[in-house]
């Protein structure tokens, strides 16, 4: 049985579970071509409810919640915002997304127990499950050269809005391809492999077709490349190519 097949065979395992048992169950993180797996699936036929949470709006990595129709209490996701912060500020590095993920991952844990990283200045935010929140303080202690102190968020205020660098420029069209190439300073052509090998999803839906043309609003995510929203046109030029405005997540 390979991941994929594993990964379908467990949510089945759960939405049966919550069904029979009348209580909520739940997935670890589920990054976006796993979330597009969840989507193939008819779950609501077994009387069950799906829905998905990252901790915070617009998150990339979530986690599904499986729930009866008639289920009559409340519940909560067991997912956990953890702050890093250098315990020098003056000696610390500045880091990137991949320092963070990597000192986390190099504790030797999985990475379906871990969403999404926020990062901004010289701190970072992530989420986890609830279980492993005590795991985390207690062992990631540096990231790179840096030592840290991990605090657990209690007030989601203190969360940092996402940042965005916005990009303004001129398509031919509003294609996937041409959007894309936009977005990460590349030709159209060379993301026509991102989009046919699929790595590209729309607010979480995995796109195969060049020519797909997103609507204003839409959260564009290529694997291996970042994400961005597509903002719409905003004029046309007198050669007849379209002015775009896309806010590319940094």
């Amino acid at each position: 049985m390979d991941k994929d097949e594993f990964l379908l065979k467990r949510i089945r395992e759960l939405a049966n579970l919550s069904y029979q048992r009348e209580i909520v169950t739940f997935t670890d993180f589920l990054n976006l071509n796993e979330q597009n797996m969840l989507s193939t699936l008819k779950l609501r036929q077994l009387g069950v409810i799906v829905k998905l949470y990252g901790g915070y709006e617009h998150a990339e990595r979530q986690m599904a919640a499986f729930y009866p129709d008639d289920l009559g209490f409340s519940w909560e996701y067991p997912i956990d915002c953890l702050k890093i912060e250098p315990k020098a500020l003056r000696f610390s590095e500045e880091l990137g997304h991949r320092d963070y993920l990597g000192a986390i991952l190099n504790l030797g844990v999985d990475r379906s127990v871990v969403g999404d990283i926020l990062i901004k200045d010289k701190e970072a935010w992530f989420f986890c499950l609830h279980k492993m929140s005590d795991f985390f303080i207690e062992n990631l202690v540096r990231v790179k050269h840096t030592t840290v102190l991990v605090s657990r968020v209690e007030q989601a205020e203190e969360i940092p809005e996402p940042e965005f660098e916005t990009i303004n420029g001129t398509c031919a069209s509003v294609r996937l391809d041409a959007l894309i190439g936009l977005a990460f300073q590349t030709s159209r052509s060379s993301m026509v492999s991102f989009i046919e090998n699929g790595l590209v999803f729309v607010n979480g839906k995995l796109i195969t077709s060049n020519g797909y043309e997103p609507k204003e609003g839409d959260i564009i995510s290529v694997r291996g490349k970042g994400r961005f929203i597509y903002d719409g046109v905003s004029r046309q030029t007198k050669k007849g190519r379209l002015g775009v405005h896309l806010r590319k997540y940094v």
